[in-house]
């Protein structure tokens, strides 16, 4: 299970660092290089999303999804050093809450 976590933390960071490199290529007019490392970085996303034991593409990504807004939440803090609000906060429990349940009551017993 600690396997599945971390592929699934690790492809958000990257898929969040992909999307963000656009982001400061376009919004913040940064070197092009951006738009290379946005590339490499949703690249590996994908990969690594493939690697996640989920017999189903549709339920590993809705267990992402839970997953991908803690990760973006955690960009907000750390990287764009914005603090969380209470809306955050409701939210980002629900979708986690929500991830939970899609994995754990997927697993075969």
């Amino acid at each position: 299970m600690i396997k599945e976590f971390s592929l699934y933390f690790l492809a958000a960071f990257f898929e969040i660092l992909g999307c963000y490199s656009f982001w400061v290529y376009f919004r913040l007019d940064k070197s092009y290089w951006f738009l290379a490392l946005g590339l490499i970085s949703l690249i590996l996303f994908a990969y690594l999303l493939t690697k996640v034991n989920m017999q189903f593409a549709g339920r590993g990504y809705a267990v992402y999804g839970g997953i991908y807004v803690i990760s973006s939440l955690s960009w907000l803090y750390f990287v764009e050093k914005q603090d969380f609000n209470r809306w955050d906060l409701i939210g980002s429990s629900l979708c986690i809450f929500g991830a939970f349940v899609i994995l754990f009551g997927n697993q075969k017993v």
